[in-house]
């Protein structure tokens, strides 16, 4: 019998002896590199299929809080607080030709705040043979704030596409801002203020173009890459959900700085007083960090073929979109329009109405919290009417044009407190509608992948158009009339923008790419009974069970 030692197999290649020292010689498999690889795969997929992972709940309420914590930035702290901590460094405000109890309209007033008034509003500061007042310098250092931003913005853009890069630009951005408002009064002279403001006017453009890309990348992770014609209202649902919501939160941030600027000005040391607002508003604008370093979303990964298109026309793409082009001129006019109506106003009722002071305050938290309330309660009736981004904003830019209307035609009547607190939160309500639908509008036209820069033109527009409207009704402070009828004027230019400029939100969405025609088959899946959302949540289960 053979034994073991015998017995071969030949039913392969003949064996050959095996040298230990040559297997403890071979190379070790580098798990780690293995790991980094099958990473790699998938962003190579997710980048290829162009979907998005769902946002969490924690996500999700990271970012609302990021809206509560820098949409003061624009609507209260640059146009509001910098131009009273400007007014407290200059020299003293003359007395006006009525004196200090008497507005230009026969008005009764009170000592403290007609002088707080008039410091606002005198033209103390010389440059050059020109005198300018604290709203005009800061005009002048908002506008400069844009000019410098809008490199720095061409810079980032394609960063904010490309790589994993974008929650350090985020949270470096935010934190700049935040920090740049504490040492604020620390000098306590003039000319350091125009670099503070434009310093935070350029973090500010930054941010809101890193927030509003999250946005769109979240919109994404709620739907497929592709949608159908029949599932698009999901897409416009959840869209409107998330930046009406987070439009809300940043109203009640707002409410906040602006009842604490009303109180701080009561104190009799009011550089002071207005420094420690500002050291807050840094504070409050830093813990937005929270949401800017931990919103993971990566962009598209580098190409290594070297067929990607040039920095140059991954800025310029947006103007091959002409719905989304058309939508960024909209956002400019809806900007200067509330901006308009909203600083005018309040100089108005301050300078001329002299209302008192507690007044003044319930006008302000109206202004600030009533869109709390209102703009959630929106969501269900925008359902209701199936109405889509565009008409939403003709909405708010009707309801601005109706607000400055009224207040052009009873420019020489008193107004009775309760007709201004009606119309007061009527026209917040119409702002944040304004606000929250145009980022909307914006981000159904941009196409998968260039999220990025279409956020960064959005947001240098949107605060452009804010700026605009600042510098408009700063200028003519007592004559409320230029500055409701300037509103009036690009609020209709604004609609009929909207009408006649062949802006589309579902044919934005089409040519984005977000949208496709059904095909026989689907149609057919459809009419015999399956609901479109079943379909939708079917074709997501297949994708997750193919990847």
């Amino acid at each position: 019998m053979a034994t073991s030692g015998d017995i071969q197999d030949t039913s392969g290649p003949p064996s050959t002896p095996v040298d230990m020292e040559d297997v403890k010689d071979a190379p070790t498999p580098d798990i780690h590199n293995i790991s980094q690889k099958l990473e790699r795969a998938r962003r190579v997929y997710k980048d290829f299929e162009r979907v998005e992972e769902q946002p969490t709940n924690v996500e999700i309420t990271l970012w609302y809080l990021y809206g509560m914590c820098s949409y003061f930035v624009h609507t209260v702290l640059i146009p509001i607080l910098f131009p009273l901590i400007v007014s407290q460094v200059v020299s003293l405000p003359k007395e006006p030709k009525n004196g200090w109890y008497e507005s230009d309209t026969g008005n009764p007033c009170r000592e403290k705040e007609m002088r707080v008034f008039q410091a606002l509003i005198q033209k103390s500061i010389s440059v050059g043979e020109v005198n300018l007042s604290p709203l005009g310098l800061t005009g002048i250092s908002w506008a400069a704030g844009i000019l410098v931003s809008a490199p720095i913005l061409g810079y980032l853009a394609p960063h904010l596409d490309h790589g994993e890069s974008q929650h350090l630009i985020f949270g470096i951005a935010t934190a700049v801002g935040g920090l740049v408002c504490l040492p604020v009064g620390f000098f306590g002279v003039k000319w350091i203020f125009p670099p503070y403001i434009a310093a935070v006017v350029i973090a500010s453009v930054v941010t809101t173009a890193s927030h509003t890309r999250h946005l769109g990348l979240m919109v994404r992770g709620f739907t497929t890459s592709t949608t159908r014609n029949r599932q698009f209202p999901e897409r416009r649902s959840v869209s409107s959900w998330l930046s009406l919501h987070a439009t809300a939160a940043g109203c009640l941030g707002a409410g906040i700085i602006s009842a604490f600027i009303y109180r701080m000005l009561h104190h009799n040391e009011k550089f002071m007083s207005l420094w420690i607002v500002s050291i807050f508003s840094g504070l409050k604008w830093i813990v937005g960090t929270v949401h800017a370093f931990s919103a993971m979303r990566p962009g598209v990964l580098p190409s290594s073929r070297g067929n990607s298109p040039s920095v140059w026309s991954h800025i310029f793409s947006i103007f091959k979109y002409p719905h989304a082009a058309g939508s960024l001129v909209a956002v400019f006019l809806s900007s200067f329009t509330s901006t308009s109506i909203f600083t005018g106003g309040i100089l108005y009722i301050v300078g001329e109405l002299c209302l008192k002071p507690v007044y003044f305050l319930s006008l302000w938290l109206i202004y600030f919290i009533f869109p709390l309330f209102s703009l959630p309660l929106l969501h269900p009736l925008q359902l209701l009417a199936k109405t889509d981004a565009v008409r939403m904003k003709l909405l708010g830019l009707l309801v601005s044009a109706t607000t400055s209307g009224l207040g052009y035609y009873f420019r020489k009547g008193n107004w009775n407190g309760p007709h201004i607190f009606i119309i007061v939160a009527i026209q917040s309500t119409a702002a944040g509608i304004l606000h929250a639908f145009g980022r909307g509008l914006v981000l159904d036209c941009t196409p998968p992948r260039k999220e990025g820069v279409f956020s960064a033109w959005y947001s240098l527009v949107r605060t452009l158009g804010a700026c605009g409207g600042f510098a408009v009704a700063s200028a003519f402070p007592k004559n409320i009339t230029k500055s409701f009828s300037v509103a009036f004027y690009t609020s209709m230019a604004g609609v009929l923008v909207l009408i006649f400029g062949n802006i589309s939100n579902y044919g934005g969405a089409v040519a984005a790419g977000h949208v496709k025609e059904e095909d026989k088959g689907e149609n057919e899946l459809d009419w015999n009974g399956e609901d479109s959302g079943l379909v939708h949540m079917k074709a997501i289960e297949e994708r997750h069970g193919e990847a």
